[in-house]
């Protein structure tokens, strides 16, 4: 066992030691400081070493399954390193990697890390604009994508490796499956740094392009220790987290926090959502530990929870505030209390409630062991204030902060600017350093769990012609909490009605995600300020008011 696995594991042990001691595991707990580590080799392979415990568990919408212990994971992602080796990998290359939740998307995760190279996570949901992109400003040197989603690199230009998982590819993309007949033992060709790239995030901004969030091999695996923490995870757990592959609560809890406990990762896979049928899932499962965003909770509570014969120990929300009617059906129906907490893309979970603290409702808890959380004055920017922006405290530099904004040393710059981590979200903190979200800073917005960025759909739409003018804003979505609004002025020769908004409504899902595109929308002048910027607090008000002259989505089906 090297040095470095024994600080990990010193680091690690405290924290469970102290799981629900709150006051002990803030006062005292220190991140380790490593040279040198490589999660893969010094601790994943370390813990997987003769040890056949399941550490994946996946059950697809058919039933079949698929189990893979520590030492076969272990295993397999030495064959996939020797095998994407022998392609051309190496140390510090870009990897797109688009799968879903199977076993091959954690088989690569592990063999990138084994090999140095950086990955760039990507949801299968992109579409070939999207992928352009991320690959063009990814200097992305290899893509490893399901069969199915193939033929949307078509329409991306460049000299990247191809290696696609499953049957069907396009031409010229080489099958992952001859990866299982590679050497399986694995020699690293060099030491591993801690502060090396690891993972390259494109994560939604307020422009129109997504920001690059840059983590090393330490500020996201050793990080998420304070992951573990808040969701209480313990050795021999059965952990299910509900996220999509290619956002960074997938790599939070369906990666590091779980192997970092030696837990087992559970997942569900379905097309559709169907409360009864996940209940049914995690009951034969054994799911002892259970995170969700609030629009999935909000989907459960409308079906009969006391399904569920044996509730999960632990159970946490994350992605936006969740209802305390909510919180309550989960505490009557399971006798467990879902707790909050908050975190970003360019961190681990920064403030939560975590085991055996007292809850306060509407709180998202305390600042997480190792982090030192101020809000700033909105109008001196001086720590200290009761309502300010959330920020961490660089003379105490969390591990879990990201290196920066990669390629953009000024943004990266006004967010680090002062000695604070800026997060840009608003919070209020207590007499007990409780502290509550009360919102985003800039015009951000979560819909279903998603990150939306106005300027980003507002941009789509002006790409049609129709379109003279656009502004998005939120609109409340009893599931979603929220759903994508447009405004729109009419370019000279369109006439505002049912047909047009048709139109608009198939040049969104054309241009956009499914996540992202536009839900609602309405015609009409834009409220501006003397300066000509659009006065977005109109139309937000606007919206929660309610309007008859709304034309949405769904009634074009």
């Amino acid at each position: 066992m090297t040095t470095a696995t024994e600080e990990f594991r010193r680091a690690r042990d405290f924290l469970l030691e102290h799981r629900e001691d709150y006051a002990t595991a803030y006062r005292d707990f220190t991140w380790p400081r490593l040279g040198r580590f490589n999660w893969a080799l010094d601790w994943f392979d370390v813990i997987a070493d003769g040890n056949d415990r399941t550490a994946l568990h996946l059950v697809e919408e058919d039933g079949d399954e698929t189990r893979l212990s520590f030492a076969e994971l272990a295993r397999r992602s030495d064959r996939v390193a020797n095998w994407l080796r022998a392609r051309g990998v190496a140390a510090e290359d870009r990897v797109l990697v688009m799968l879903g939740n199977q076993a091959e998307l954690w088989e690569t995760a592990l063999a990138a890390m084994k090999l140095r190279a950086v990955v760039i996570p990507a949801t299968p949901l992109l579409g070939p604009a999207d992928l352009r992109d991320r690959v063009d400003r990814g200097r992305v040197r290899h893509v490893i994508a399901r069969a199915a989603d193939t033929a949307k690199f078509d329409e991306v230009p460049g000299d990247y490796t191809r290696v696609a998982v499953g049957a069907g590819a396009a031409d010229g993309w080489l099958p992952y499956a001859d990866a299982y007949g590679a050497a399986e033992h694995f020699a690293p060709d060099g030491p591993t740094l801690a502060d090396d790239p690891l993972m390259l995030y494109f994560t939604s901004g307020t422009t129109a392009r997504p920001k690059l969030v840059e983590h090393t091999h330490t500020s996201y695996p050793i990080g998420h220790l304070a992951t573990m923490y808040w969701i209480g995870l313990r050795p021999g757990d059965v952990h299910l987290n509900i996220s999509s592959p290619g956002w960074a609560k997938h790599a939070w809890s369906n990666l590091f926090a779980p192997w970092n406990a030696e837990a087992t990762v559970f997942l569900h896979n379905y097309t559709r959502f169907d409360a009864p049928r996940l209940m049914t899932e995690m009951d034969r499962a054994g799911v002892t530990t259970f995170c969700a965003p609030p629009t999935v909770w909000r989907m459960l509570i409308q079906a009969d929870l006391t399904q569920l014969r044996t509730p999960p120990r632990e159970v946490v929300a994350a992605g936006e505030p969740l209802n305390p009617e909510v919180i309550e059906q989960v505490r009557q129906a399971w006798g467990v209390t879902v707790r909050d907490g908050f975190g970003q893309t360019e961190t681990a979970v920064q403030v939560s409630n975590s085991p055996g603290q007292v809850l306060k409702t509407g709180s998202m808890g305390r600042p997480s062991p190792g982090y030192r959380v101020a809000l700033l004055d909105p109008v001196s920017g001086a720590p200290g204030a009761a309502e300010g922006e959330i920020a961490l405290d660089l003379s105490a530099r969390p591990v879990g902060l990201m290196t920066g904004y990669h390629g953009d040393p000024d943004r990266t710059a006004e967010a680090m600017a002062g000695g604070y981590y800026r997060t840009g979200d608003i919070g209020s903190r207590d007499e007990d350093g409780y502290i509550t979200y009360v919102g985003r800073a800039d015009d951000v917005f979560k819909a279903s769990d998603y990150k939306i960025s106005p300027f980003e759909l507002e941009s789509a739409l002006l790409e049609h012609e129709a379109v003279a003018e656009a502004a998005v804003v939120p609109a409340p979505d009893e599931l979603r909490l929220a759903v994508p609004k447009a405004y729109i002025v009419l370019a000279e020769g369109w006439e505002p009605g049912p047909d047009t908004a048709k139109v608009l409504f198939e040049h969104s899902r054309e241009a956009l995600a499914p996540y992202k595109r536009i839900r609602r929308l309405e015609f009409g002048e834009l409220p501006k300020t003397v300066s000509g910027k659009i006065r977005r607090i109109e139309l937000r008000e606007a919206t929660a008011a309610g309007s008859t002259n709304e034309y949405r989505e769904e009634d074009f089906r």
